[in-house]
């Protein structure tokens, strides 16, 4: 139950070769997130005054918001190279300081996942970030000796999903930090529009609004939707998306009204059939789903929990009465019992 779910490997593979065409390039092009771009464009046109790099970039929220995207379009904005990476592929402190005596002035290297990195890279990266400053062991032993190698000035761009998992000090090494929150209806109609006229695919506003209200709020959701209703208008209809052909395909999908998908409607049942509404820890959660806890916390949780179905406590998860009344089901009544009568007449 990954965020690309409901798609077959093929399907996948397809969507990752078309995916660029729909990402934008520049800060223009990209919808939604005003404060966020408004900060960010203050930080570019100051660097680029001083012609200087970045301070580096950290970029945290939910899957599918636009980490990477913003990413790429920091690097064209400031008309510098971009490399991308991610925490697990960088195994051992080698493998980080052939990346970054790669790097040329003012590049970016974009690390995916960061939190995921392990703490002997870490430690590499730490000088590395702040004093551009690269030291390396060579030899073995008694034999070793350490010199350091000067780094040109570069950014790094963090991205992560999971920002308490990241360490206090790599998380004090970003000079700037910005929260990707979910998308309003009016930003997803436009990202529909968008990926809709870049696919050449006719659609009406009433097909647009279908599709942006079941998109959770997530812009990879809208073009994975997207690209799924056109080929059902395809087969289906006329190759026109109307909001009857999007419904219909939507419904097909298991996708409902608020854009939750049967992955979605495993969890909250599971929560309120199998441990009678929470609370619950989200590791018997992803027991009871055969699931792993990070899939539930990362993909599932996040929009639940926007949707007002699901609340952490102290205890666990606990699903709200919106959850119960969203799945049909009766909300229990938990008021307190009547006192027995400790008299008889």
């Amino acid at each position: 139950m990954a965020d690309d779910r409901v798609v077959s490997p093929q399907h996948q593979q397809e969507e990752a070769a078309a995916e660029p065409s729909l990402r934008p390039r520049r800060l223009d092009e990209y919808i939604g997130q005003e404060r966020l771009k408004e900060s960010l464009r203050i930080t570019l046109q100051a660097a680029q005054a001083r012609g200087e790099a970045l301070d580096h970039l950290l970029f945290y929220g939910p899957p599918g918001l636009g980490k990477t995207t913003l990413a790429t379009v920091v690097a064209n904005e400031m008309g510098v190279s971009l490399k991308v990476t991610s925490g697990p592929a960088i195994e051992r402190p080698g493998d980080l300081a052939a990346i970054l005596t790669n790097l040329r002035r003012g590049d970016i290297l974009f690390i995916d996942e960061v939190h995921r990195l392990s703490r002997a890279v870490e430690e590499i990266l730490y000088p590395a970030m702040e004093d551009y400053c690269l030291d390396i062991v060579i030899g073995k032993g008694p034999g070793a000796r350490s010199i350091r190698l000067t780094l040109p000035r570069f950014t790094i761009i963090g991205a992560t999903t999971r920002l308490a998992l990241m360490t206090s000090p790599l998380r004090a090494r970003f000079g700037v930090t910005h929260r990707l929150d979910f998308y309003e209806m009016a930003a997803m109609r436009a990202i529909v529009a968008r990926a809709a006229a870049i696919l050449g695919v006719t659609i009406d506003e009433q097909g647009v609004e279908e599709i942006a209200r079941r998109s959770r709020g997530t812009p990879r959701v809208a073009n994975r939707l997207l690209k799924r209703v056109r080929d059902f208008a395809q087969v289906r209809a006329d190759g026109q998306i109307t909001e009857s052909v999007a419904r219909q395909a939507l419904d097909l999908l298991a996708v409902d009204a608020l854009g939750l998908d049967e992955a979605d409607r495993r969890v909250l049942r599971a929560v309120i059939d199998k441990f009678d509404g929470g609370p619950v820890g989200i590791e018997t959660i992803a027991a009871a789903l055969s699931e792993e806890a990070d899939t539930v916390m990362d993909v599932h949780e996040p929009y639940l929990m926007q949707l007002g179905f699901l609340e952490r406590t102290p205890r666990g998860r606990l699903a709200t009465r919106r959850a119960y009344e969203h799945l049909g089901v009766p909300f229990p009544d938990h008021g307190q019992p009547s006192q027995p009568e400790l008299f008889s007449t």
